[in-house]
């Protein structure tokens, strides 16, 4: 399929994710969301066991089968034949450990693997920490995502049904900060913007501002909108 692929990277709670989805709707094209193949592999060794062992990380990795199969204009990470639900996916602890799985070579390796034939055909938006730096470093439109801490909080808690003015917010603005320094401080693939990125501050924008502004941005650089999403092989 022609079109070109957008890359959206940044932080934790930036609206990545949900900014990525609502271009691709947009523009007609598949969102490819890259964490939720990080978090379905923290979700796997977490729920068999094997997140913690070092002696059976790596051969019980190289035995998964970890392929992505198309859902109208989303893709569904398949483990083994088998998918998570979202809640499963998006739980604290399985967030928490899919920020340390995704520092280990390994895991990397296999997911770039996983994004690299996916999103190699266009018409494709997709999101995460290193997208426009390592995933897909000649994407034709490379974004990145900003916003305060403290409205990246508001948001999650709200997000969650809790009270952005209770004691969670200032927790979760400090899991955040601390998140944000093991990124962009990592030795693998830190969470950079590439230097050829455009930086938007969302804090202060709505998220209808921030998908009008990077549509503009994919029209600019020769997107077309088309009906259909591609079923890819």
């Amino acid at each position: 399929m022609s079109g070109i692929l957008v890359a959206i990277d940044g932080p934790a709670a930036s609206g990545k994710s949900t900014t990525a989805r609502s271009v691709a709707v947009r523009l007609g094209y598949c969102h490819l969301n890259s964490g939720l193949l990080y978090r379905s592999i923290a979700w796997c060794s977490l729920r068999d066991g094997w997140i913690d062992a070092p002696g059976r990380f790596g051969p019980e990795l190289e035995r998964l089968d970890l392929t992505l199969e198309r859902r109208d204009r989303e893709f569904l990470v398949l483990v083994n034949g088998e998918a998570a639900g979202r809640g499963l996916l998006t739980a604290p602890e399985t967030a928490r450990r899919a920020s340390r799985v995704a520092a280990m070579p390994e895991v990397r390796n296999r997911v770039l693997h996983v994004l690299r034939v996916t999103g190699e055909e266009g018409g494709v938006t997709c999101d995460g920490r290193d997208i426009g730096t390592v995933v897909f470093p000649a994407a034709e439109l490379k974004i990145f995502l900003v916003a305060s801490a403290h409205e990246r909080a508001r948001r999650r808690i709200l997000e969650q049904g809790g009270d952005p003015a209770g004691p969670a917010f200032y927790e979760e603005v400090r899991s955040l900060e601390e998140r944000d320094l093991r990124d962009a401080n990592r030795s693998l693939a830190p969470m950079i913007p590439a230097a050829d990125a455009i930086q938007i501050d969302t804090t202060e924008l709505s998220p209808d501002e921030v998908v009008d502004r990077i549509v503009a941005l994919a029209l600019e650089r020769g997107a077309e909108p088309v009906d259909e999403c591609p079923d890819f092989a």
